[in-house]
């Protein structure tokens, strides 16, 4: 194990071999960027990731500002013996990706984004965000699959797949990568696609972080301007949460939903007779023409008299309106498990347990899957959970970063051990720090070349702080 020792201008890193240092004023001197040690201003700051429980400490901090930067960053890392982490919206779940013995490079300068509007694509640096992106391809009447809230980084996202509000129309967020550029773990910087480092850039889409750092995608974009957007409010009953998962993943394919069965909260748009008490809350993106969803969104309509419907016509970066809550800083938790069927056994036991959810925001949420997600075969990509109908999860979250979380986590393994025999695999950008048959779960078949392409592109598994795949 590699540890650090209190890090200041003139400390050293060491591990296990005595003789292993590295020279942080080296460095530093080679740097665009910002190094930053345990003593330095805005360390703590820095550290911090979107759920404040995880409070690990790297010993070093590099800002990076360039590729160069990382590259530089892992050139010394990798003479020095010494693992590096990356963070580029810091939504990791897991802990293990931001850890005390690693050497952390922060991605969040790097926040490019640069529309092609005649082309129709994107480059967009590892450290921008969702909404980063959302905004600037708008306003040329274009848009790209991401996270379902703005704070989500493109970096660990689209390295994840990519399953966001425009899924079942324009796929993954990989589906859309056209190139990628990534430091690996000799510090080469290379660039990835169909044509140029073919097996890489298979790797990287849906590997995570386990085949280098990716510090510039290039993606290319759909043609999205309004979209039918907002939430449907239901009653929680058996009827409405059927209704919804035998339409969802076989609706048109211009229809993206994600339903949450959550107690209601007080949203302005909540009655307040129904706060706290136990609702489907469904999401709506529809990207086609408007008449159209308005008849695509029938059969939702039908299920039940909604306590309130809130769809209407809006600009896409419109829709993080809706999520804008989970983009503030909070505790959270989660399991999720792929689903090919939900039985109404798994129903039962999802609305049973709400009155017992210890949180407001606790919730079981299910996504309808299909569509064009569903159009790549299991071995053209990383991401290999291509038939699954539904991504479902049990998740917590918590304000207070001080409050005790096990009642929190305890409700979500509860649930979790109840339904998780439905499981068709796990979606790895939903792991938090769980055992190595869980990761094996995320690519299936796909898991034995992941394997040989890690021994070939970091065989000392120098990218290991995360859902790691070993050498």
């Amino acid at each position: 194990m590699i540890g650090f020792t209190n890090i200041t201008e003139e400390a050293e890193l060491a591990n296990t071999q005595p003789d292993t240092k590295l020279d942080i004023q080296a460095l530093r001197a080679e740097l665009t960027g910002e190094l930053l040690t345990t003593e330095s201003a805005g360390y703590h700051e820095c550290r911090r990731m979107h759920d404040p429980t995880i409070d690990n400490r790297p010993g070093v901090i590099v800002r990076a500002a360039s590729a160069k930067d990382v590259a530089t960053v892992v050139g010394y890392a990798s003479r020095a013996g010494l693992p590096v982490a990356a963070r580029s919206g810091g939504h990791g779940l897991s802990d293990d990706m931001f850890v005390d013995v690693a050497i952390m490079v922060d991605l969040s300068l790097l926040k490019g984004v640069s529309i092609n509007a005649d082309e129709g694509t994107a480059r967009v640096q590892a450290g921008a965000t969702s909404g980063d992106l959302a905004g600037p391809a708008h306003a040329h009447g274009l848009a790209l699959t991401t996270g379902d809230t703005s704070s989500v980084g493109i970096g660990g996202l689209a390295t994840g797949g990519g399953i966001g509000f425009m899924v079942r129309k324009f796929g993954l967020t990989i589906d859309n990568l056209i190139s990628a550029e990534v430091v690996t773990a000799d510090g080469s910087i290379l660039t990835a696609s169909e044509t140029e480092n073919a097996d890489l850039f298979w790797a990287i889409r849906g590997g995570g972080g386990n085949f280098g750092i990716v510090t510039e995608f290039e993606f290319r974009l759909a043609r999205v301007g309004q979209i039918l957007g907002g939430a449907i409010v239901f009653p929680a009953t058996r009827e409405v949460v059927r209704g919804y998962v035998d339409y969802a993943p076989d609706a048109p394919e211009d229809l993206t939903t994600i339903g949450e069965l959550v107690l209601a909260p007080p949203a302005p748009f909540i009655p307040a007779e129904w706060v706290g008490k136990p609702v489907f809350l469904t999401l709506v993106c529809w990207t086609g023409a408007i008449e159209e969803g308005e008849k695509a969104l029938e059969p939702l309509r039908k299920l039940a008299t909604p306590v309130v419907d809130i769809v209407a016509p809006m600009p896409y970066p419109a829709i993080y309106n809706l999520t804008a809550e989970a983009a503030v800083p909070h505790g959270n938790s989660v399991r999720s498990l792929f689903q090919r069927e939900i039985s109404d056994e798994c129903i039962d036991k999802m609305i049973a347990a709400m009155p017992a959810a210890k949180a407001m925001m606790n919730m079981v949420q299910i996504r309808g899957l299909g569509g064009a997600l569903a159009a790549v075969p299991a071995e053209g990509t990383a991401f290999s959970d291509r038939d699954a109908r539904y991504l479902t999860t049990v998740i917590a979250v918590w304000a207070d970063e001080n409050e005790d979380a096990t009642p929190h986590r305890d409700w979500i393994r509860s649930l979790y051990d109840q339904i998780k025999h439905e499981a068709s695999g796990v979606y790895v950008n939903f792991l938090e720090t769980e055992t190595y048959e869980r990761i094996q779960e995320c690519y299936g078949e796909n898991f034995e070349r992941m394997v040989e392409l890690k021994r070939r592109y970091d065989p000392a598994n120098m990218f290991r702080f995360n859902q790691n795949i070993k050498p």
